[in-house]
C-alpha cells in the first residue's frame, strides 16, 4: 500500500505540473499572451515528490511529516473549495483546478 501512495503521489505531481504550468504556458504561447499569464502557482507538487520519496525510502520523521502536510493540504483545499462555490465560475482552467484537487483529497 505504501508504494501504491508513493506512485499516486509522483502521478499527482506529474499531473499537477501538466495542468498548472505546462498547458497554461502552451496555451498561452499560442494564443499570444504572456507565458505566465495563466499559470497557477503552487508547489505542492515539490511536497508531493518528497512524500512519494519519503514513504519509500521510509525516515523516521516520515508519519508525523505526512500527518502535517496532509491535514494543511486538506484544511487548504477544504477553505479553497468553500470559497469557490460561494460563487463558482466553471471555466477550463477552474475545472482542471477542481479535478485535481479532487484527486488530491482522494489521495
Amino acid at each position: 500500500m505504501r508504494r501504491f501512495f508513493a506512485h499516486f503521489l509522483f502521478l499527482l505531481a506529474a499531473w499537477t505540473l501538466l495542468v498548472k504550468f505546462i498547458i497554461p504556458i502552451v496555451w498561452a504561447i499560442n494564443s499570444s499572451q504572456p507565458t505566465g499569464s495563466l499559470i497557477l502557482w503552487d508547489f505542492w507538487w515539490v511536497a508531493h515528490i518528497w512524500l512519494g520519496w519519503a514513504l519509500l525510502a521510509r525516515p523516521r520523521y516520515l508519519m508525523p511529516a505526512a500527518i502535517i502536510i496532509s491535514t494543511l493540504e486538506i484544511t487548504i483545499v477544504l477553505v479553497k473549495f468553500v470559497l469557490f462555490f460561494q460563487a463558482p465560475e466553471w471555466t477550463l482552467w477552474t475545472m482542471n483546478w477542481f479535478v485535481n484537487k479532487v484527486f488530491v483529497l482522494a489521495c
